[in-house]
């Protein structure tokens, strides 16, 4: 009986297997018929078969964007490239991907490695921490400049091959437009946006609108010239086309500012980096000090060694600022900020901090007020009057707040001081007794 159960049992896998082959190539020969058969082939091709970075670079942008402490900095880059990869959504989410990974693999450790070493002094910390988060701006910064300049020297190839175009068919926009197909550099997109605004219906409205979205004033230059080329005709000057010797003088203008961009970054070259090691440096040295003098320790343990702490980190950030300053070369020298409705809008729009920040705005028609706002014009500053006292404000409150923090912690540090101080003799060199 038990044989036969084994057999029958057999028997019905044997049929469902042959069934199941059956199906499968009655189904494979109906989809060969089918759309999916074409929809298979307008696929073949488009899809990746290995691992891909392209692909990994547009993921990793989705989930940046995703972070919300990162979102902020996606959308600073976005602003940024989207001027430099002009219409090129896919290379500027790759480019925002690539530089905040490459930023992230390095202050992550770097704020690792902070809290590991001043784990026991959480003001230090802090600190420590706050300044480590402004690094990521700087590194952001250098790797968009890295892209700017790039670009900037793609330029002066672009310029010399607009010459050799311009002589073949003697028309501004079809040199342009000759010299713009090569998809592999930056500069095309920018050649074609150029090659747009010359032929549209209102070519001067479109003037207008590219020099906004302009990334260098070379650019502007040359669109600005080509349109006037286009529009008025070229003239020869001592033989020459004066349209080719303007050409050749934003190519010198862009030569010397290549120049001075590398002498900067030659100068400070990893000097940002060596400002900030003093503060990277203190508790590790503080640690050396107390182990090998201990009278240090003391002092440490006082007001006195966390005064001093606290003003190297401040002279440590300021001497950083300035740097940063200074190495700035300008590049892609646009507003990344959203004027429109920024945060000081948002919070000026609540009626109880409107009132508040009223009390401290000078009237309107008083010597402080058209002083204010004559200050705001000669600088060229988006700010207004409110945004500017919101600010001012903001300011105050923090500094109160930390100043209150800073010496909460001092005062506690005092007191700890009495209760600890050492009372038993000791070695100039070496431990206590």
């Amino acid at each position: 009986m038990d044989n036969k159960i084994i057999y029958y049992f057999l028997g019905i896998m044997f049929i469902a297997v042959i069934g199941i082959i059956i199906a499968y190539i009655l189904l494979y020969k109906k989809m060969q018929k089918s759309e999916y058969k074409r929809i298979q082939q307008l696929q073949k091709g488009t899809k990746e078969n290995r691992f891909s970075f392209e692909v990994l670079w547009q993921k990793f942008y989705i989930n940046y964007r995703k972070v919300f402490f990162l979102k902020r900095y996606v959308l600073k880059l976005r602003r940024r490239l989207e001027v430099i990869n002009i219409d090129d959504e896919f290379a500027t989410r790759r480019d925002v991907a690539k530089i905040l990974t490459k930023a992230l693999c390095i202050i992550v450790p770097v704020m690792l490695i902070t809290i590991f070493l001043s784990k026991d002094n959480l003001l230090l910390m802090f600190i420590l921490l706050m300044f480590e988060v402004f690094m990521i701006d700087t590194l952001i910064d250098g790797s968009v400049d890295k892209i700017d300049n790039k670009l900037l020297k793609e330029q002066i190839e672009f310029f010399a091959e607009i010459r050799h175009s311009y002589h073949e068919f003697n028309m501004v926009e079809e040199a342009i437009y000759q010299i713009s197909q090569d998809d592999e550099k930056s500069i095309s997109g920018q050649g074609e946006k150029i090659y747009e605004v010359l032929i549209s219906n209102d070519p001067e409205t479109e003037l207008e609108k590219y020099y906004d979205i302009a990334p260098n004033v070379f650019l502007k230059e040359f669109a600005g010239i080509s349109y006037l080329t286009k529009e008025y005709g070229d003239r020869k000057v001592d033989g020459a086309s004066l349209y080719l010797k303007n050409v050749n003088n934003i190519t010198q203008e862009m030569q010397l500012e290549i120049l001075k961009r590398d002498k900067l970054s030659y100068v400070f070259q990893s000097l940002s980096l060596i400002s900030i090691a003093p503060v990277l440096l203190l508790e590790p040295l503080k640690n050396w000090a107390t182990s090998n003098f201990s009278f240090t320790s003391s002092w440490y343990m006082g007001k006195p060694g966390m005064i001093v702490q606290i003003v190297i980190a401040l002279i440590t950030f300021i001497a950083y600022i300035l740097i940063r300053r200074l190495k700035d070369n300008g590049s892609t020298g646009i507003n990344t900020k959203n004027m429109e409705n920024p945060w000081q809008a948002k919070l000026y729009k609540n009626a109880i901090v409107k009132k508040i920040v009223d009390l401290f705005i000078p009237k309107q028609g008083t010597k402080e007020h058209r002083k204010t706002m004559k200050m705001l014009k000669d600088s060229a500053s988006p700010l207004k009057i409110e945004w500017l006292y919101i600010n001012r404000l903001s300011l105050a409150i923090i500094t109160v707040i930390a100043s209150i923090m800073i010496f909460a912690q001092l005062h506690k540090i005092a007191i700890n001081y009495v209760y600890t101080e050492p009372t038993t003799d000791y070695d100039l060199i070496g431990r206590f007794r």
